[in-house]
């Protein structure tokens, strides 16, 4: 079972591009905002989404981006998120100064990207522990 934990609004810009002889390299830099029940803010300067694709291969992606703004305790406080793509999918790196929200630099997340119009929406989830409860 998935929590949602914050949702991030994304614009994007024009892309930078190396066409390589082992593989092409996009940079995307790009501002945006976060809306959630756990963190509301915005991003600080602009953040980049990095996509190495390999000549013949499948693409890896890496974006990386600070966030400031205010955690669900009503405290200011920064979010530092790294997005990388895995076998399993993307997979987020969450670290922050937020007491309250310190849990989940060690809580097992995940992350969905999806196309809107002039960029995408990243919607983050915590994995929630299988318990057999039911709320």
């Amino acid at each position: 079972m998935t929590e949602p934990i914050l949702t991030i609004r994304v614009k994007c810009f024009d892309a930078q591009v190396v066409k390589g002889h082992t593989m092409d390299i996009v940079m995307i830099p790009f501002e945006g905002t976060a809306q959630g029940p756990v963190f509301s803010g915005t991003v600080t300067g602009r953040g980049v989404d990095t996509q190495k694709i390999p000549k013949g291969g499948s693409a890896r992606l890496s974006a990386r981006y600070m966030l400031e703004g205010t955690d669900f305790a009503g405290a200011k406080c920064k979010v530092f998120i790294e997005n990388n793509s895995t076998e399993e999918g993307l997979v987020p790196l969450f670290i922050t100064d937020s007491p309250a929200l310190a849990k989940y630099e060690t809580m097992p997340l995940a992350s969905r990207v999806t196309p809107i119009e002039g960029g995408v929406l990243v919607e983050i989830f915590a994995e929630q522990p299988q318990n057999g409860l039911h709320h």
